[in-house]
């Protein structure tokens, strides 16, 4: 399958229009692509692919072109790959349903399905979508549970997304009071842009003197003025215009940004012109601080922070709250007329990956009043997305006691605050939506958990309010506002691990639950494994292993005491491997869990390395000899690639090839069958290649998830079992490393050491020697 790599922007230009006073823009296409990636079954979060694409400034139109490919050509049916598409951060998915945990919200996000046979490809259009990161997810339906053998034949679908923008380059730019003239036409809407300044109350854009040279004066233009952009979960503000002028206005429109406006005629075959102004309106500013930071430096100092850590966006929204002790919260200065809100400048603290924490300056504590708003302010970027945004909202009551009838409302939103909170205020902002706590006598601590946030400046806005029209004497209460970014929700509780997943060079991290919990933080008990099925699998994985006990007796009994070796070291490192890479609490390491399996699978190949080459009878210096090169070969391959399913074929036929060799050799040269006897065929070689075959076939075949623990305990029993049916009788008149046996069916052996080298070193005869006594 050819794979084309553009990790570039192809700019091809389409119309190039210079007309600057009708509003007409010229247009350039950009193009970009992603390597194709192999789909997986969804599990959890882990299996899902993530690509990031980047859609500039001023797009018109992006589309995206989804290819599905099957990699093998034997039939799988048909299989529905879904699609997630989000702006700002990464989708959060529930495919199969599952319960997420508490306090934590999410939105969906837009999904497709796309059904695949052996190729298909989809598109997607969307007209004037939001300039950012773009984030799109895919996966296979839910995992079966089924355990696939690395290396062995499976329907396989690689997922490959390419994305192609058209956007403008010279649009024009909306000022404050000053109108431009444009025209719209029905396949070329006119396009226009202004800019929202810090603490603007709403924005304002108005359309007028419309008119058309083919109907002039009729008094009906039929446009349709659009406010914002297209992010999937919120679209632009439309306002239908009919007769000569119409207007729209955002209140709490987006801060600090770049706010498209969209003019299209519905009338078919007619061009509109018309005059479009805008105007916004700062509401509520905080009360400046000047030039002077010295406050500022030793507050940091006092506090213990680094002075580094203070970035300019905070620096830019100090007010006079920073001179508030923790101690005396209730000592408000009074606002002047034209300041409204308290800004609260705060620290950003990088402690790791994906691990931020936000700290206000003059220290934990925050006064609130219910004369106007507090702020406080957390950018966000793009390497902090990957995580969760926790907020944790407590009422400190040693300073002040809240009544019954009064409450701490918190909204954080992002891109704009809201500076009007009350009962009936929703915490939403003109475009995008925010979250709301509160809390009060009764409940004096709120959460809120955010997974994958927005990459934005997000804005907390505290209040204090009351059912009567003041609050009586308590007018200033204190709260500690906790906001961090944390890889997990809480690390994933004691059923998960915290994983660190990586798209290119952007991270993410994601719960990985064991022991039948699933969910977003592995709180979802409804296939939970109880701790009796716990304790069963652990004895099960661990106590089969005993049945190696019997191979390790017949093989010293027979003399094979490098076998035996190799035996009781596989049984060992087994035992121990499974009591250390059980899912729940029943978890015994006595080694780190890395070494534990290396040694594990190590054994279990080598084991079956020198069973068939002990049932081959080749020459004792051959016999060690492969012994010998075998482990070290199977040892090399375990650690370039430990699960693959050839590190466990390849020994067996290699070990098979040799045997079936030597056996042809001795029949032939014997003019016979061999082995002779037909009771060994019958009582030992058929039965042990039989426990074998199922073992080999239970292993690569039949475990899942739900069955492992039963099916791979059987695994142990049938390898074990087929160990004593397949070690060859001791041969007759056999010394095995100076081991002589002294009796047939006797446990006792005597060591007996004879220099049998002759040259350099003495040799003793057999021979009798004869003295004469004279």
């Amino acid at each position: 399958m050819a794979v084309c790599y553009l990790f570039g922007l192809l700019f091809v230009v389409l119309t190039a229009v210079t007309l600057g006073d009708d509003g007409q823009v010229t247009f350039v296409s950009e193009r970009s692509s992603k390597p194709a990636q192999k789909l997986s079954k969804y599990g959890w979060y882990g299996n899902v692919r993530l690509q990031r694409f980047h859609i500039p400034e001023e797009t018109a139109i992006a589309r995206w072109l989804f290819s599905v490919t099957k990699g093998h050509s034997f039939h799988c049916g048909q299989h529905n790959v879904t699609i997630h598409i989000r702006w700002g951060a990464p989708p959060v998915i529930n495919p199969t349903g599952l319960v997420f945990p508490n306090a934590t919200l999410w939105s969906p996000c837009l999904s497709l399905s796309l059904p695949v046979t052996s190729q298909s490809s989809a598109t997607f259009n969307l007209t004037d979508p939001a300039p950012g990161d773009w984030y799109v997810a895919a996966h296979l339906p839910e995992d079966d549970g089924r355990i696939e053998q690395k290396g062995f034949p499976s329907c396989s679908y690689f997922f490959q997304p390419q994305l192609s923008v058209r956007r403008a380059v010279d649009t024009p730019v909306l000022q404050q009071g000053t109108a431009l003239t444009q025209t719209a036409a029905p396949d070329r809407p006119a396009r226009l842009k202004l800019y929202v300044p810090e603490f603007s109350s709403s924005v304002s854009v108005s359309v007028a003197d419309c008119s058309s040279g083919e109907a002039a004066g009729n008094g009906n233009c039929s446009l349709l003025l659009r406010l914002g952009s297209a992010s999937l979960q919120q679209g632009p503000v439309t306002v239908n215009c009919s007769g000569i002028s119409c207007s729209a206005s955002l209140s709490n429109p987006p801060w600090d940004t770049w706010l498209r406006v969209v003019v299209e005629s519905s009338q078919v075959d007619h061009n509109m012109t018309f005059s479009v102004a805008s105007s916004y309106t700062v509401g509520c500013k905080p009360k400046s601080t000047g030039l002077k930071a010295d406050d500022d430096l030793n507050k940091l100092s006092v506090n213990g922070s680094h002075t580094s850590s203070t970035s300019t966006g905070n620096s830019s929204v100090v007010t006079d709250t920073a001179t508030l002790s923790n101690q005396s919260a209730a000592l408000v200065t009074p606002l002047s007329a034209s300041a409204c809100v308290w800004s609260i400048p705060v620290l950003y603290e990088e402690v790791d990956v994906l691990s931020l924490r936000f700290t206000p300056v003059s220290g934990p504590n925050v006064s609130v009043t219910d004369a106007h708003p507090t702020l406080l302010t957390y950018p966000l970027h793009t390497q902090a997305t990957g995580g969760t945004l926790n907020l944790q909202l407590t009422l400190n009551t040693t300073n002040a006691t809240l009544g019954n009838s009064s409450s701490v409302v918190a909204c954080l939103s992002p891109w704009a605050p809201v500076l009007e909170l009350n009962q009936s205020q929703p915490c939403r902002t003109a475009l995008f939506g925010g979250y709301g706590v509160a809390v009060n006598a009764s409940v004096p601590k709120a959460v809120v958990r955010l997974p994958f946030p927005q990459s934005a400046t997000w804005y907390l806005t505290l209040q204090l309010t009351c059912n009567s029209s003041n609050c009586g004497n308590t007018s200033v209460v204190s709260v500690v506002p906790e906001v961090f970014i944390s890889a997990c929700v809480e690390d994933c509780g004691p059923y998960g691990e915290c994983r660190l997943l990586r798209s290119f060079s952007y991270l993410y991290a994601a719960c990985d639950c064991k022991a039948g919990w699933n969910g977003w933080g592995c709180t979802d008990d409804f296939t939970a494994q109880s701790y009796s099925r716990q304790l069963t699998s652990t004895l099960l994985l661990t106590l089969s292993n005993l049945f190696f006990l019997p191979a390790i007796v017949v093989a010293v009994n027979r003399l094979y005491i490098t076998e035996a070796s190799v035996y009781l070291f596989t049984m060992f490192f087994s035992t121990f491997y499974h009591a250390c890479d059980q899912p729940g609490v029943a978890v015994l390491c006595i080694m780190e869990y890395d070494t534990l399996q290396y040694c594990d699978f190590l054994g279990s190949i080598c084991s079956i390395w020198v069973t068939i080459l002990c049932m081959a009878r080749v020459r004792d210096t051959a016999k060690y000899t492969l012994f010998m090169l075998g482990a070290l070969l199977i040892a090399m391959s375990l650690q370039l690639d430990r699960k693959g399913l050839w590190n466990l074929l390849g020994p067996i036929l290699c070990a098979i090839l040799f045997m079936v060799i030597n056996w042809v050799y001795r029949g032939v040269r014997r003019r016979r069958c061999y082995p002779p006897s037909w009771q060994r065929w019958v009582l030992y070689l058929i039965p042990g290649a039989l426990c074998a075959l199922v073992g080999v076939c239970l292993y690569i075949f039949a475990e899942t998830e739900d069955n492992y623990y039963y099916t791979h305990s059987l695994w142990h029993v049938l390898v074990a079992t087929c160990v004593v049916f397949l070690l060859p009788p001791k041969e007759k008149d056999r010394e095995v490393l100076g081991w002589s046996r002294g009796s047939s069916w006797s446990w006792s052996w005597s060591w007996s050491w004879r220099p049998r080298v002759c040259g350099y070193t003495l040799c003793q005869s057999g021979k009798d020697e004869l003295y004469t006594v004279t």
